[in-house]
């Protein structure tokens, strides 16, 4: 078998535009409504979105590679290097490194894709990694750059893809960034946001030009992609939705690295980037939300009820996991149990909370919409 960097038309890939005109016309609708909603968000709101949309980029990048961080510690991170105020907590090594690049991509997104930049990212990433032969620079290594995985027998393992020697690895990697700068906005050949977004991740992968991230970092310049289109960070979560079909993300990247006509891949990644921008407008409309639900309950709650209700709304939009106990209210606020049960069913009847369970079942979960 002869993968697509082996073919006599690598990296011309081909695709038809017709196919995915539809898909990107929603995706820039979506993008205006997006940017239109955020502006209707108070400052501390528009600090959650921003915070909430990148913790879930950076946990969810990390969970597809089966690295999964502590998510607090990541918060933490994007707080502090945002300027925000947070806890005095040490991050863990593998949590600063991903919250340091999404946060870097955010603040560069306009910025053309460079070497420079890419070794920027993967030395955040693995500035603590010991059992890397190379850190910010590109793979070395004369052994084959395989992508495989194991089943039954350990003996042997499926190779699902074999990448360019190391030693194509700088021109390859020079081509791509000429490419990624030429189809910006501006650019000798601008292309459509998840158009180039699709692309340049396939690009990325096949050349696998890192020992390890590749992942990681090829999501981040997909995301990077998309942002120069649109004019701004949008916040797009692009992992998420991935993780979320993450066995067919793997089928659909495999599928496409045989061949240079890539329809059918940026088709599939198309699908994946509305989801993921879905996600973020739905995040949106939560914040708003938010802004109304404490409105309706202006001058009803005390203290202690606000102090929840705030932080079960810092959970985002899935809230506590499994839905608030009335042991979470105590701890959160250190009121005795006959406080909790009273301001908790006091909760229930002003209808800021639902409740499902009894006694020591019962669990709470935010009732944004007003609903009972």
């Amino acid at each position: 078998m002869m993968w697509n960097w082996e073919q006599p038309d690598w990296p011309r890939f081909t695709w038809k535009q017709d196919v995915l005109a539809s898909l990107e016309q929603q995706f820039l609708l979506r993008a205006a409504e997006f940017a239109g909603t955020v502006k209707h968000l108070r400052q501390e709101d528009h600090a959650q979105l921003v915070v909430e949309a990148m913790s879930i980029e950076a946990v969810t990048t990390s969970e597809i590679e089966g690295e999964i961080l502590d998510r607090a510690s990541v918060v933490s991170s994007i707080r502090r290097q945002l300027g925000l105020t947070t806890d005095s907590r040490r991050t863990p090594p593998a949590e600063q490194g991903i919250s340091e690049v999404v946060v870097d991509a955010s603040r560069t997104f306009a910025e053309p894709l460079t070497d420079t930049t890419l070794f920027r990212w993967h030395s955040m990433l693995f500035r603590n990694r010991r059992d890397l032969a190379e850190v910010g620079s590109y793979r070395t290594h004369q052994e084959p750059m395989e992508v495989i995985s194991f089943g039954r027998d350990l003996n042997q393992p499926k190779v699902h893809f074999v990448a360019p020697p190391s030693g194509r690895v700088p021109q390859e990697m020079e081509a791509l960034c000429g490419w990624f700068n030429q189809t910006a906005p501006g650019g000798v050949n601008p292309l459509p946001a998840i158009t180039r977004a699709g692309i340049v991740h396939l690009y990325f992968e096949s050349i696998h030009p890192f020992e390890d991230g590749n992942g990681r970092i090829g999501r981040v310049v997909s995301e990077k992609a998309i942002d120069q289109v649109i004019g701004h960070v949008t916040y797009t979560s692009l992992a998420a939705a991935l993780l979320a079909r993450r066995k067919d993300y793997y089928q659909a990247l495999e599928e496409a690295s045989r061949h240079n006509e890539i329809t059918a891949w940026l088709e599939w990644f198309a699908q994946a980037a509305l989801d993921a921008q879905q996600r973020t407008i739905d995040l949106v409309e939560f914040l708003l939300g938010k802004a109304r639900f404490f409105e309706g309950l202006r001058g009803q709650l005390n203290t202690r009820q606000e102090k929840v209700l705030l932080r079960m709304f810092a959970e985002g939009p899935s809230g506590f996991k499994g839905g608030l106990s009335a042991g979470n209210y105590a701890k959160i606020t250190g009121a005795p149990s006959t406080t909790v049960t009273r301001d908790l069913a006091d909760l229930v009847q002003l209808r800021a909370l639902t409740r499902t369970g009894e006694r020591r079942y019962a669990r709470y979960h935010l009732n944004i919409k007003g609903d009972g």
